[in-house]
């Protein structure tokens, strides 16, 4: 299969300056993937020198030419944190040091150079035999290095010293056992442009290539002598001259002197490989490089060593006759047989398979082969990445690989996703990318490094014009914002009119003045535009704003797996923000529509794509705001008054309850009394009253352990009992009905000694698992996690009362068998 790359898109008329990555996300309505989920490009943003190396400086306050060690404790560009050897964990005598203008030296200089080494008096105080400390220093060997304290490269990152006309050496991507040397052309941001040794004028599709440094088959001059590769030009350019060029190439790379700026040390951040024990013959599922647009056959076709074996598409049949390309036991695009099948994905059969459906255990018989077994590949975990459908980023093009592109995430797979390109001349399919390759960049990183970036035609669109409309009957004017938009007009995801209609009820959190001071419609445009503008309009027409985006904010559960977007609210002068969940295309407007108004307890009609000539279907005109809550509201849950709790930037607590509302006492929620009934009550207790015992029910089926004082309206008589301190509670109906309690917890070991890893482990074993996330975000380990009660997973994870109970529940249980089993 040969591919050629794609027409350049040189005089494309592309400038730089006319995308602006806010302003395309916005249009889109799309998220840009975490900065931080790029690993490579993190690790190219550090300093050489790193918190832990030790190095010489000249003491302050001792006479002039006195050097001692000193560690690194922390780095700020090229200022270095500095501790002396000896002062261990003191931080008293910190001080500060610019590394382009301080003496600092490598561990070792000052005895070589013939220096006074003593320490400062602190340590001298603590340290009589410091001598001796000395000495047990310089033999640790663990010095920065020292071309970054000293010469020209001194206080440089280890990307500037990748500079243009620097010598490397690359390994063979068909045969790890050879090598060819290499001449940086180009360095971006640790993306280097690389021209082969010997190749100057030959086509550039066969003469550079493009790898981020730390590829782990780039290497420093001399590297492959040194580990007894052979050096040999690749394939693709071995005939385009003599074997007497081609020697004479060898002989200077050979004998070129290291370069003493481009060393081990800065690859010492490439991934490290691992043994495989893939055998000759094995079947798998994999990407070809060349082409990562599909998934098909391929064939292990010989084992180099213990690291890398050669792996080749299988074409015509059983027969493994394509293009090749050497792995490791984990790299990305290789799969065991039937992960296709079982991920969802279409596996493309090899060209020449005889069948309509390809079947792998008829393929294996066909070929007389064995599948890779499992255990060759990486261990399958749960995916842990912050990659998502529908976000942006920008990706190479494989076909083109000095093109990088705006590019969106199509499908999630485990560690694999599927990138559109964006701007491309010629139609590309789907690449298919692991989540750690080297690249995919964040958005931005092209503008940050100065380097190009292929984006989409922006297409035409009028900016929001605002116009008058005065509406029949009325004697007043109405304000109205219509959006349109270019190319818009009809599809999926655009959204019709939105109509505000004034006079449907508005309910008891909307300002009914200010709903009729609303515009007569929004939209038409796209579906997260036009229903965050309509959200953002009924924010700030409520009474209490906050309190308007606490019922809108999304729960932990999605209920229309749509997008998430950030709503601001601002009340008696402070600011509220919180993430609501809007639809993304137009078959889910109307319904959602509808919803967002029963949740906010107003008329369903109140707005929608339909607007209200005249009599509402819901007959809502005839109703009272207290009314209207009794049979649109709160009549269904059958209990009033739960308190929307556990946001950190809404307000929180117990929602006060109007005068008018008192009249019905079963629909709200008493205030606390200072009575003897509810001074027992455990503290921090929700003040939740329920009318009958289905909701109860309910309520304890979801891990719900409330006091008895929560049931002052039942005539049968409760009995709750709290065993072991209150952690485990049953619940006993005197006319014979019992709820069990969950299993009791048998754990292995005492969670005071759970790692944060242990204790993510445990909370995705329970209904819960889609919160481990917090916990690795926060670090909780054993320790923290018993720590910690209903008001502080509110207040610091930033959960809704339901799921901040429903987790407690867990981390009770654990508290519990803890007690019976460790405490003692």
């Amino acid at each position: 299969m040969n591919l050629e790359p794609l027409e350049s898109d040189e005089g494309s008329g592309q400038d730089d300056s006319d995308f602006n990555w806010d302003e395309y996300l916005e249009e889109c309505g799309a998220s840009a993937v975490p900065h931080h989920a790029f690993k490579h490009v993190d690790l190219s943003l550090q300093t050489g020198l790193t918190p832990g190396m030790k190095l010489e400086v000249c003491v302050r306050g001792e006479p002039e030419g006195t050097y001692w060690v000193a560690n690194i404790i922390t780095t700020c560009g090229q200022l270095l944190l500095l501790r002396y050897e000896g002062y261990h964990d003191d931080r008293r005598a910190d001080f500060w040091c610019d590394i382009m203008t301080a003496d600092l030296h490598p561990v070792g200089w000052g005895k070589q150079q013939g220096r006074i080494m003593r320490p400062p008096e602190g340590v001298r105080e603590r340290r009589e035999d410091w001598e001796a400390l000395l000495e047990k220093v310089l033999s640790e060997g663990c010095s920065a290095p020292a071309n970054l304290l000293e010469g020209p490269h001194r206080g440089k990152n280890p990307l500037d010293l990748l500079c243009p006309g620097s010598s490397v050496e690359l390994q063979d991507s068909e045969d790890p056992g050879l090598a060819w040397g290499a001449v940086i052309k180009e360095n971006v941001g640790g993306r280097l442009r690389l021209v082969y040794s010997g190749a100057e004028g030959l086509p550039q599709m066969y003469a550079q290539r493009w790898v981020f440094y730390l590829h782990p088959f780039l290497h420093p001059p001399g590297w492959a002598i040194e580990n007894g590769c052979t050096l040999t030009p690749p394939a693709v350019l071995r005939g385009l001259r003599s074997e007497e060029e081609w020697n004479e190439v060898r002989q200077r790379i050979g004998a070129q002197p290291p370069d003493g700026a481009v060393t081990n040390e800065l690859f010492k951040e490439k991934p490290t490989i691992s043994a495989h024990c893939f055998t000759e013959g094995m079947k798998l599922e994999a990407v070809n490089p060349a082409a990562p647009f599909s998934i098909s056959p391929a064939t292990v076709t010989k084992v180099f060593s213990d690291q890398y074996f050669l792996v080749e598409m299988d074409v015509q049949g059983c027969v493994a006759a394509g293009p090749s390309f050497v792995c490791h036991r984990d790299s990305a695009g290789i799969f065991p047989t039937q992960w296709s099948l079982k991920n969802g994905v279409q596996l493309s059969p090899p060209p020449g398979y005889q069948g309509q459906d390809f079947d792998w255990a008829d393929y294996l018989k066909q070929c007389g082969a064995e599948a890779a077994p499992q255990h060759c590949f990486p261990p399958v975990s749960r995916p842990d990445h912050e990659f998502m459908e529908s976000m942006k980023l920008e990706a190479a093009n494989p076909l083109s690989p000095e093109h990088i592109h705006v590019a969106t995430v199509i499908r999630v797979r485990g560690q694999h996703i599927w990138l559109h390109l964006e701007g491309v001349k010629q139609p590309v399919p789907d690449i298919i990318v692991h989540i750690d390759s080297m690249d995919i960049f964040p958005v931005s990183w092209c503008e940050t490094n100065g380097y190009s970036l292929r984006y989409p035609t922006k297409p035409q669109v009028q900016k929001q014009r605002r116009v008058a409309v005065v509406l029949p009957g009325e004697n007043f004017i109405v304000k109205a914002h219509l959006y349109i938009s270019a190319g818009q007009g009809n599809g999926k995801y655009s959204c019709p009119k939105i109509y505000f209609n004034h006079r449907c009820f508005s309910g008891p959190y909307l300002n009914k003045g200010r709903i009729a001071e609303l515009p007569q419609c929004v939209g038409p445009g796209s579906c997260v535009l036009v229903l965050k503008e309509v959200l953002t309009l009924l924010i700030n027409a409520a009474y209490k704003p906050s309190r308007v985006l606490r019922e809108l904010q999304l729960d932990e559960e999605s209920r229309w797996q749509g997008h998430g977007e950030t709503l601001k609210a601002k009340y008696k002068g402070k600011s509220y923000r919180a993430t609501v969940e809007v639809v993304r295309t137009a078959d889910q407007v109307a319904e959602f529509c509808r919803k967002t108004c029963i949740r906010l307890e107003c008329c369903p009609n109140l707005f929608g794509p339909r607007m209200v000539l005249g009599r509402c279907s819901e007959n809502c005109s005839v109703l009272t705001k207290t009314k209207y809550t009794h049979y649109y509201g709160k009549k269904k849950s059958k209990r009033i008054g739960r308190p929307p709790g556990g946001h950190t930037n809404l307000e929180s607590g117990v929602r006060k309850v109007g005068k008018r509302r008192k009249r019905k006492k079963h629909f709200f929620v008493h205030k606390k009394k200072r009575s003897n009934s509810l001074d027992n009550t455990p503290a921090g207790s929700p003040q939740v009253f329920y009318t009958d015992r289905a909701s109860w029910a309910d309520d304890f089926k979801l891990g719900v352990i409330l006091p008895s004082c929560c049931f002052p309206c039942f005539k049968e008589s409760l009995a709750l009992s709290y065993v072991s301190h209150g952690l485990q509670t049953s619940l006993l109906w005197s006319q014979g009905q019992r709820v069990e309690v969950p299993e009791k917890l048998q754990l292995d070991t005492s969670p005071l000694e759970w790692s944060v890893a242990d204790v993510v482990h445990f909370i995705r074993t329970t209904d819960c698992a889609p919160l481990a996330r917090i916990f690795l975000d926060q670090e909780i380990d054993g320790q923290a996690l018993l720590l910690l009660t209903l008001p502080t997973v509110q207040e610091c994870m930033g959960l809704k009362l339901g799921p901040a109970v429903k987790l407690c529940h867990h981390i009770e249980r654990v508290k519990l068998a803890f007690y019976q089993q460790f405490a003692s």
